[in-house]
């Protein structure tokens, strides 16, 4: 294949793909049930703010330059040489594929996909290394999983979600 040809794709995938995932999964989601809805904005409600806490104390406790800052040569996209860990656009990916996983695991492998490459294409163009990529997968993946198994459990029994989910 072309390198220019590459070299855009990379830049597509690094800046917007996240953009085109959660529109596939925003699209996904207002084809569900009510019920699976509510769950969901229940879960996103505390496993969200959770991975952005986890990812900010992340960032202050391990530092990782951007790879174009430590390798000296000019990024496919132009950014500040600013801490690179973890990769913010993986995590709302990653994020937004692990809830989706637990309710449908074809949209899931989907989503999945294109976090890939939404994280190779960020590796691709300079800004990330695969650590930065790697570890907002596991970040997300985990929070998404202990919210479902503890967190979510505790709130489907509150009054508040129960009255929500009666309601229609």
């Amino acid at each position: 294949m072309n390198q220019a040809l590459v070299d855009t794709l990379a830049i597509f995938g690094a800046n917007y793909l996240y953009i085109l995932l959660l529109l596939f999964a925003l699209l996904w989601y207002l084809t569900q049930p009510r019920a699976a809805k509510l769950e969901m904005i229940a879960w996103g409600t505390v496993a969200l703010p959770l991975m952005y806490i986890l990812m900010i104390i992340a960032g202050m406790v391990y530092v990782d330059p951007r790879p174009f800052d430590v390798g000296h040569f000019t990024p496919l996209i132009p950014h500040d040489p600013d801490n690179g860990f973890p990769s913010d656009h993986t995590l709302l990916c990653s994020a937004t594929s692990s809830i989706v996983f637990f309710y449908n695991k074809r949209m899931s492998a989907f989503l999945w996909m294109l976090t890939a490459l939404v994280g190779a294409s960020r590796v691709y163009t300079g800004l990330h290394h695969p650590l930065d990529i790697l570890t907002s997968v596991a970040m997300a993946f985990g929070v998404s999983y202990l919210v479902w198994r503890f967190v979510l459990p505790t709130i489907k029994r509150t009054s508040v979600y129960m009255r929500l989910n009666i309601l229609r």
